[in-house]
């Protein structure tokens, strides 16, 4: 199981051998380190806690600097478990590890998980692909609008009811994304397609 945390950087393209521009969004990987082992005997499951980047010491609460211990003022923290769609066992970590970029290879076929823009409140055109009214027959200010939810004797709305809300900021996880490319010196990965997530955004990247 191959898995590392990374930042959202943008979207571009490249080129395969046969000239063919393939759409790819890349990741910018920094500073991953195991905080801490997950074990079925202590907390009742197996997995790995790694810390990434860096933040400033004066933003960090005082229990997370005691976990941290000397491992490094770790922007964010993500825990990575075995999943029904990996394939690999758990790789053996100790605290203090690196999590390297250079254990991913081009063509591996990996899941990303996000969390996606958010864009507040929304109409139900927007939010769910509503066509809106007609502008004739009577009608002046419908375009966008709803329409009934249902008649007779409904007291309350059904629970499921698609509506006019919040939308985005939703954790988001694709599947089935090839690595596209890997620069080491940078430490950058180039992953087919697109991701979710605004311009730094953390990215859970896991082998399958």
């Amino acid at each position: 199981m191959k898995f590392i945390l990374g930042r959202k950087l943008n979207m571009t393209q490249i080129y395969d051998a046969s000239g063919r521009a393939i759409p790819v969004t890349a990741v910018e990987v920094r500073g991953n380190t195991v905080v801490q082992i997950r074990t079925k005997d202590v907390d009742g499951y197996e997995a790995v806690q790694v810390g990434e980047g860096t933040r400033n010491v004066n933003r960090i609460a005082k229990p997370q600097k005691g976990h941290f211990k000397d491992l490094g003022n770790f922007a964010s923290v993500c825990e990575f478990r075995a999943t029904p769609y990996t394939l690999n066992p758990m790789p053996s970590f100790k605290v203090g590890d690196k999590v390297e970029l250079a254990q991913f290879k081009i063509g591996d076929v990996v899941v990303v998980s996000a969390t996606s823009k958010g864009k507040g409140f929304q109409g139900v055109v927007k939010r769910h692909g509503f066509h809106g009214g007609p502008r004739t027959h009577g009608q002046k200010h419908s375009e966008r609008e709803p329409g009934s939810i249902g008649g007779g004797l409904r007291t309350h709305v059904p629970v499921g009811m698609r509506m006019a809300g919040r939308m985005g900021s939703d954790r988001v996880t694709v599947k089935n994304l090839k690595v596209a490319h890997i620069d080491v010196e940078d430490s950058v990965m180039y992953v087919s397609g697109a991701i979710p997530g605004r311009r730094g955004s953390l990215v859970e990247i896991v082998g399958q």
